[in-house]
């Protein structure tokens, strides 16, 4: 798998509320932790379209999103620069971290990842649902469930997962990007795509014809997290998030990217 490190400038939407914090201000056993080579390496997932979770490319090739704006503020906050680390799926981000591959990461959270990273507190709460094809007869999320529906959803997710336990005769297979399964369903090869609500939205503008279906499947929450292990680190993003969501500042980077879900209350935290 390829694995692409950018650095990127702060946004602007960041400007208004993010922290002063220098790193001589900084706790030199957090830097310790949370950014041990002098930057701050930030698993990001980048896929086709945004959402809490998922970063996008520009022409460039530069990750744009909610998660990149977090963790460039989180770096602001360190008084380091941030290098984000780009992998195509919360699963991938996931299995990075067991081998170091990043400092901090943004992901949905349950009990299966949480077996292999520390959730702090969730910033994000979303719903799953179906994005059925073109001319589809599936009306409901109990239509999806019958013999012969054939549902795709990215391998080793959440989503996939609360899918999986949901579905008793329709079929179900996890494919390595987003990418691929859009392009199954433009191919007549997938009957709905299991995502997030706010991922599906977008994405059915690029399959004209296609429906996002009412209700979900499986909510849960996004969350920031750090490698196991690291208690300081842990406390560190415990603190950002919960900072942030006071300020209002993970409010104006979900506006920014036109993510209209809501913030996670304080304290919210997967269990």
């Amino acid at each position: 798998m390829e694995r692409r490190v950018f650095i990127a400038g702060m946004a602007a939407v960041l400007a208004a509320g993010s922290s002063r914090t220098t790193r001589a201000d900084t706790d030199p056993g957090v830097l310790r932790e949370l950014a041990p080579s002098g930057k701050l390496r930030v698993g990001v997932g980048v896929g086709p379209v945004g959402s809490a979770f998922w970063a996008t490319k520009d022409a460039a090739g530069t990750p744009h999103g909610v998660t990149i704006d977090l963790g460039t503020a989180l770096a602001q906050k360190l008084g380091v620069a941030p290098a984000f680390v780009v992998y195509n799926s919360s699963g991938e981000v996931t299995e990075a971290a067991a081998g170091g591959g990043w400092d901090v990461a943004f992901m949905p959270s349950d009990a299966e990842r949480a077996k292999k990273v520390e959730f702090g507190p969730n910033y994000y709460l979303t719903t799953s649902t179906y994005l059925v094809a073109p001319g589809s007869s599936i009306k409901t999320i109990a239509d999806v469930d019958r013999p012969g529906v054939r549902v795709f959803g990215v391998a080793n997710t959440t989503t996939i997962r609360g899918a999986e336990k949901s579905l008793k005769q329709a079929t179900i297979t996890g494919a390595a990007t987003v990418d691929e399964i859009v392009a199954r369903m433009k191919g007549g090869q997938v009957d709905a795509i299991a995502l997030g609500r706010e991922s599906l939205e977008s994405l059915a503008e690029k399959i004209p014809g296609s429906r996002v279906l009412d209700g979900y499947f499986h909510a849960t929450g996004t969350a920031i997290a750090v490698p196991k292990g690291k208690p300081v680190a842990l406390r560190a993003a415990t603190d950002f998030i919960e900072e942030a969501k006071a300020s209002g500042l993970v409010r104006r980077v979900l506006d920014a990217h036109g993510i209209k879900g809501p913030v996670a209350p304080a304290g919210s935290h997967f269990e």
